[in-house]
């Protein structure tokens, strides 16, 4: 047998393409070619593969050989291929069973000595080859990852040796497994350490029950940070599907992926100074940025006001459609963008305008620069925007008695979105159009109301229709079948930065 078949994966985003590595000996002076574009580090694998093959015992066929990374158009990076490569030379030498290879997927580099190194993006090759109905092969330190997905057809394996043997039957891998793996336990920061600020935590409730956007606007020390890092304890566990969404982002962003919290929700706080591209990926090399790897979680973003308005701007798009396309002459990748956005700002430079203390000394033009930053297109797509104002220090004394804990919140958030996965299949933020008008209907009455405030606002229709969303999760966490009067004057009240003049 002179020609041999060999099947691995491709990382593209967070996909994992078939990759057919197909070996062939011919007659000639000895001769290695790599075909199929190949980057540098595919390429010098002819060396690792070479070396590897010689250390385990076996004999590297002395002919010309030729190698090709199908299909040809696909770019091939990293070490990922090695092993398959390896054992197509095998095969095609007659040292492994070519049969043995058609039904078994193959991941990871070689070292010199033969020993198998781990590789990134495991996971989404193990969804798809679990789809495909094959069984796969990866480093040992790999195998935890394998195994989320891979419904025990997924083996781990330390040399290249081991994976002959048992491709020849000689003895069996052991079975990828997440046993060794402690899941973490999850401890949020409990809302009750939050003193007063009644407002603010009915609006983190309203967030959560109906996963809308949040902008919390106040002086410095008022409490901003403290209420959106409660917000991730509000919402409901991850579906198995939504956990293993996320962790598939984070096997392919470069960071790893921490198996131990791999069913949590993700929390992301970038830091005012990232770039568009940390915030919304991309690179020669396509890697998530912060929006997807808060995917299925929360994305906070401080200090909204000092961001760049170039970075802002790149929010809008994935805050719309839940996915981020970042395109490079050779190819696109996509990945998923369905985060839960929290900001928070000061309402001037200073941070103290509107304050009773008086001390804010920002004119009227510095504080327009200032919140100039944020368009109204980005704006617009901020449900629930509010002050948060600065305490007394008497509320802050310790005998104060505490504010409602996260468990008792959380059982009205998680029954509010019962019955929004009942009615819709999503949360009220995520609805379409027609969602939205078959189930965010208003009375006469109401509708007046609303329109009422758009003309006076000058809102947009995008705003219209998200202001329906927030009534519509209103009355979901009161339990009303119907949207009501209340209900359409507290979502109107939550557009604080389409009203004339500074936040108060």
């Amino acid at each position: 047998m002179n020609l041999a078949l060999a099947h691995s994966r491709a990382r593209v985003g967070v996909l994992a393409p078939a990759v057919r590595v197909e070996a062939h000996l011919g007659g000639g002076l000895p001769n290695f070619t790599l075909v199929g574009m190949p980057a540098t580090a595919v390429r010098e694998s002819r060396e690792r593969v070479r070396s590897a093959i010689g250390n385990a015992q076996f004999e590297f066929p002395q002919r010309r050989i030729t190698v090709n990374l199908a299909p040809a158009d696909l770019p091939k990076e990293g070490g990922r291929y090695d092993l398959a490569i390896a054992l197509g030379l095998l095969a095609a030498s007659g040292q492994v069973p070519v049969q043995a290879l058609g039904e078994v997927e193959l991941l990871g580099e070689l070292a010199l000595t033969g020993e198998l190194k781990p590789v990134d993006g495991v996971l989404p090759a193990a969804l798809a080859a679990a789809r495909e109905g094959r069984s796969l092969i990866v480093p040992t330190a790999n195998g935890a990852e394998a195994a989320l997905a891979s419904d025990g057809r997924a083996f781990t394996a330390r040399t290249l040796l081991e994976v002959c043997a048992h491709l020849r039957g000689e003895s069996v891998l052991p079975t990828a497994s997440t046993s060794d793996v402690a899941l973490a336990t999850t401890r949020y920061p409990d809302l009750r350490d939050v003193r007063g600020q009644a407002a603010a935590r009915r609006a983190l409730e309203v967030a959560a029950a109906g996963a809308h956007a949040l902008l919390f606007i106040g002086p410095p020390g008022c409490g901003k940070t403290l209420l959106a890092s409660r917000l991730p304890g509000l919402l409901p566990d991850p579906g198995e599907a939504e956990a293993l969404e996320t962790a598939a982002i984070y096997s392919v962003s470069g960071q790893g992926l921490d198996l131990s919290r791999w069913r949590q929700r993700p929390y992301r706080s970038p830091h005012h100074l990232a770039s568009a591209v940390a915030l919304v990926g991309g690179g020669g090399n396509p890697r998530p940025g912060e929006v997807s790897l808060a995917h299925n979680g929360v994305l906070f973003l401080d200090e909204l006001a000092e961001w760049s308005r170039q970075a802002l701007e790149t929010l809008r798009q994935p805050m719309e459609s839940g996915c981020v396309t970042v395109s490079r002459a050779a190819r696109q990748s996509q990945f998923p963008a369905r985060f839960q956005l929290v900001a928070a700002m000061n309402p001037c430079p200073c941070g103290w305008a509107g304050d009773p203390s008086g001390r804010c000394g920002c004119s009227a033009e510095s504080v327009a620069r200032y919140r100039a930053k944020l368009s109204g297109p980005l704006l617009d797509r901020i449900d629930l925007q509010l002050a948060v104002p600065r305490l007394p220090p008497a509320q802050l004394r310790p005998d104060q008695p505490p504010g409602e804990s996260t468990a008792a919140v959380r059982e009205r958030v998680l029954a509010a979105r019962a019955r929004q996965l009942e009615r819709a299949g999503v949360p009220n933020a995520q609805l379409d159009q027609a969602s939205t008008d078959r189930d965010c209907l208003l009375r006469p009455k109401d509708r007046r109301l609303l329109e009422r405030a758009i003309d006076q606002l000058q809102l947009s229709a995008r705003a219209l229709h998200r202001i329906q969303r927030v009534a519509r999760t209103l009355a979901d966490l009161s339990g009303a079948d119907a949207i009501g009067t209340e209900h359409v004057a507290e979502a109107i009240g939550y557009r604080l930065l389409d009203r004339p003049g500074p936040p108060a």
